[in-house]
């Protein structure tokens, strides 16, 4: 069974991403950790938490006819980064979706600053859902990739029962500096081609170049429906969250992006 904790913090924008995530997988069995937490001075609250968590739960009656689909509310006291951190090794998750602006949305930005703090220092998988989005199955779903560092088994796996379920074709997007496939990259690469073998995929090499603007470039001429990037060391990813906002990537968010996560923390 997969365990999805979904953060809220009772916005419209939170409960979309809630939306997305029962969607995204629809079919396969899976319990939902919906999560708030709230500072210590407010725990005098906690039964008002407990009793908007529970109004949630009568929403989401609505959003799945899947039996298999189990539903928990948790209100837990003290900083949000500790206490998602706690959940996700207590409940071995495999992945948190959350919207990328919360109930404090600055339209000016791509990414909140509690998702952009999730990304960074969380040891779990992150699928944002940009603001306001209206669901859509991800047909097409991008892997922008250096192909210098192995992925994991686990994260994997997650997204070959996605790619399945939706039936999605995979790119990998090889952003090269040299013409020639180094061997780790070669076994890299025909390690995810393994994974995904039950699934269309395509390869294809582009010149070293700004990274974003051949992301950029490559989602709006091959319609991708969800961006996949790996947090690891020296990676494209790893340079830009060292910056303020996600904004100087300069990557336009209008589709969900999952967060694989190869660092440790």
């Amino acid at each position: 069974m997969k365990v999805i904790i979904v953060p809220t913090d009772f916005s419209e924008n939170a409960f979309n991403a809630l939306q997305c995530a029962i969607q995204y997988f629809t079919e396969e069995e899976t319990q939902f950790i919906i999560l708030h937490t709230y500072d210590f001075p407010m725990q005098d609250k906690q039964q008002d938490y407990e009793d908007k968590l529970d109004h949630l739960l009568e929403r989401v009656e609505y959003l799945t006819y899947n039996h298999h689909h189990r539903f928990e509310t948790r209100a837990i006291a003290g900083n949000f980064i500790t206490q998602l951190n706690d959940q996700v090794d207590i409940l071995n998750a495999d992945l948190i979706v959350m919207g990328t602006q919360g109930k404090t949305a600055d339209r000016k930005r791509s990414l909140g600053s509690n998702t952009l703090q999730v990304i960074k220092n969380v040891s779990c998988p992150v699928l944002a859902i940009p603001l306001e989005l209206e669901y859509k199955s991800p047909d097409s779903i991008l892997f922008p990739s250096g192909l210098q560092v192995p992925f994991k088994d686990r994260e994997l796996d997650l997204i070959s029962n996605l790619a399945l379920q939706h039936r999605s074709s995979l790119h990998l997007l090889h952003i090269a500096q040299f013409d020639k496939l180094s061997q780790r990259q070669i076994e890299v690469k025909e390690f995810w081609e393994s994974r995904f073998r039950e699934s269309v995929t395509k390869y294809t090499r582009h010149d070293l170049g700004d990274g974003t603007t051949v992301i950029n470039n490559f989602i709006n001429k091959n319609d991708i429906d969800l961006l996949v990037l790996v947090n690891s060391k020296h990676s494209f990813l790893e340079s830009f969250l060292k910056t303020t906002t996600i904004d100087a990537l300069g990557l336009h968010l209008k589709i969900p992006f999952l967060i694989l996560q190869n660092l440790a923390r």
